[in-house]
């Protein structure tokens, strides 16, 4: 069994110097891609370096450095995602004894230790307009949408989910290959729901794996605020899944 990790910095420079001392001795190759200078400090040996000479999106990233591995699974690494020691080997034995498994997810932490809602419903549009426009300071989402944040329940034991947050995702390269990799037109946001989204459609199964911990500062900066740079590359992604997937515009959950 033989697993790559994929990182895509875009001035992550110094988070890089804390995530690649966990992350390396736990996988057999790795990529890391320098989106835009000063990305980048010193790369460990036996790291591939992509360096763009044009930024790219967070999507097209990933196949670029996708497309550099070789390993049966790869693992998608944010630049701030710190696994703690056996946690990527635990997702890959997880995976190896479940082979319609073509996403395992850790469970995210805060880098103060507490968890993070890394477990999702797939959207749905009533939920999305609360989450994403000044409804929410009437119905906070945490509060009203708990089911779709997961918040009901805390598994211990490994659970089947719609879709995880994609600081830190295992994925089949059987499964990437049938799907054509990540949707290169997703510049930022929402890459993550619309791959295992199509995975389902596909019959693979996505599964939240807790004994796997990553720490990882979740930011939610477009939860706190309503108009930024951010958020609208939040909603252009909205309206590329809703195009691509209409039947979404009538799910009730």
């Amino acid at each position: 069994m033989r697993i790559s990790a994929v990182v895509v910095s875009h001035g992550h420079a110094a988070e890089l110097a804390e995530s690649l001392p966990a992350l390396l001795p736990q996988v057999d190759e790795a990529v890391l891609v320098s989106n835009v200078p000063g990305s980048v400090g010193e790369v460990p040996p036996g790291v591939i370096l992509v360096e763009n000479t044009r930024p790219l999106g967070y999507a097209a990233n990933l196949n670029v450095a996708i497309a550099r591995t070789s390993g049966r699974f790869v693992l998608v690494s944010n630049p701030d995602a710190v696994p703690e020691p056996g946690a990527v080997s635990t997702l890959a034995r997880f995976a190896e004894a479940h082979p319609r498994c073509g996403v395992a997810a850790p469970r995210l932490l805060d880098p103060d230790g507490s968890p993070q809602p890394s477990r999702r419903r797939f959207p749905t549009v009533a939920g999305t307009l609360v989450r994403r426009t000044p409804l929410r300071l009437l119905f906070p989402p945490l509060e009203r949408q708990r089911a779709h944040y997961g918040l009901e329940e805390r598994p211990t034991e490994p659970v089947l989910a719609d879709w995880m947050l994609g600081g830190s995702l295992l994925l089949r390269r059987e499964m990437l290959d049938e799907l054509g990799g990540y949707d290169g037109g997703f510049r930022m946001y929402g890459e993550e729901i619309d791959l295992c989204y199509r995975a389902a459609k596909a019959g693979w199964e996505r599964w939240y794996v807790p004994e796997a911990v990553v720490r990882h500062r979740w930011d939610a900066l477009t939860d706190r605020s309503f108009l930024t740079r951010r958020t609208l590359w939040h909603w252009r992604s909205v309206a590329r899944f809703v195009r691509k997937h209409p039947e979404r515009l009538l799910a009730l959950r």
